[in-house]
């Protein structure tokens, strides 16, 4: 990297930490950025800081929110007879797409995977417990179809069905070691739409 100067070299490696960029998409956005006008480099700067400063977990869910509790705790259209438990705040905004899905969601932050060293206690399952009450009806275990989200599914609706709520896994529509952000809507509302009890 001797050929570029210190700063343009500490902004490539900078880009290059993010997922999904390698060396030379990093070294282009390096260079998108140092084309772009002074002003508009102040604001692209100004909108990651605020985005860091300004989000926060919903004390309810765990989705990202400025305010204490996220838009879709927040609206009581929705059915909070229905808990609809995903890995990651990406797979609400997948499920999201689908347009059908009227319940809540609840964030793991993750899944148990041993070799990882990552526990029941390690994730985001004793606040879902604590949200289940005599109005939850049904929980559903939407975790990826990997043997990790398998694991995690399992684990939960074992805690979970002895206190006589309705435990449901959604279909395999999802290829097997593939992640529900990336799916499309047709796929998540089949995946949806099969889903059993577990």
């Amino acid at each position: 990297m001797d050929q570029f100067t210190p700063p343009v070299t500490r902004l490539i490696e900078e880009f290059a930490k993010l997922p999904g960029i390698g060396r030379k998409s990093a070294q282009r956005l390096a260079f998108h950025v140092l084309d772009m006008k002074g002003n508009d480099v102040v604001e692209l700067a100004k909108a990651i800081l605020n985005a860091k400063k300004l989000t926060k977990h919903c004390k309810t869910c765990g989705n990202l929110t400025e305010t204490d509790i996220c838009n879709i705790c927040g609206n009581s259209k929705r059915d909070f007879s229905t808990i609809c438990v995903v890995e990651d705040v990406r797979d609400i905004v997948a499920m999201e797409r689908t347009k059908e899905y009227k319940g809540v969601y609840h964030v793991l932050y993750g899944t148990i995977s041993p070799l990882d060293g990552i526990g029941p206690d390690d994730i985001n399952i004793r606040n879902l417990i604590t949200r289940l009450s005599d109005d939850v009806i049904e929980v559903i275990l939407a975790t990826n179809p990997t043997i990790e989200g398998e694991a995690t599914a399992v684990y939960i609706s074992r805690l979970i069905r002895p206190m006589g709520i309705k435990v449901t896994r959604i279909a395999h529509g999802i290829p097997v070691g593939g992640d529900i952000e990336y799916a499309d809507e047709v796929t998540l509302l089949r995946a949806m739409e099969g889903r059993r009890e577990f």
